[in-house]
């Protein structure tokens, strides 16, 4: 921690906030050298919005590239559900091969283990992510393009 504040580290901060929004940034961790024994260490984290939707009539099914609907709000932790889909590592989780073409899987569409439900792109790589048991889509807890942590739940599936 600084042995000083400034103005100069508050405008410092502001703009490493303006930097994550601007880049679709979730997270950012800097490191600023005063003097041998004197530095600033900043990490400025954006919380992400968790949207979940816990079942779709037809007329409400949505595009990939939608937002999801909201569900109602209850106080279950999704990743304490046993039907839980954990990401396996941090990266970027598409619902999609590719932008514009058809989602692996949407709300209720039944899945068998080992069926591909998304990609998680970590490091430039697209890496598929299985269905960890058969089951049926019940809720999908993630934006199609968004950022995810290792451990995040990203669906349910029953």
């Amino acid at each position: 921690m600084s042995k000083h504040s400034t103005d100069a580290d508050v405008a410092f901060i502001k703009a490493l906030a303006e930097i994550l929004n601007t880049n679709d940034l979730t997270e950012l961790s800097v490191k600023r050298e005063y003097a041998e024994d004197d530095s600033l260490d900043v990490r400025v984290v954006k919380q992400a919005n968790v949207i979940t939707t816990t079942h779709a009539a037809p007329a409400m099914q949505m595009a990939a590239a939608a937002p999801m609907a909201a569900a109602p709000a209850t106080n279950e932790d999704p990743a304490q559900h046993p039907g839980a889909l954990t990401s396996p590592m941090v990266g970027t989780a598409y619902m999609a091969a590719e932008p514009g073409a058809k989602p692996f899987v949407a709300l209720g569409d039944k899945v068998a283990e080992g069926d591909t439900v998304l990609i998680i792109e970590a490091m430039k790589t697209m890496n598929h992510i299985p269905a960890t048991r058969a089951g049926t889509i019940k809720r999908i807890l993630f934006e199609d393009g968004s950022a995810v942590e290792y451990g995040a739940p990203l669906m349910i599936i029953e």
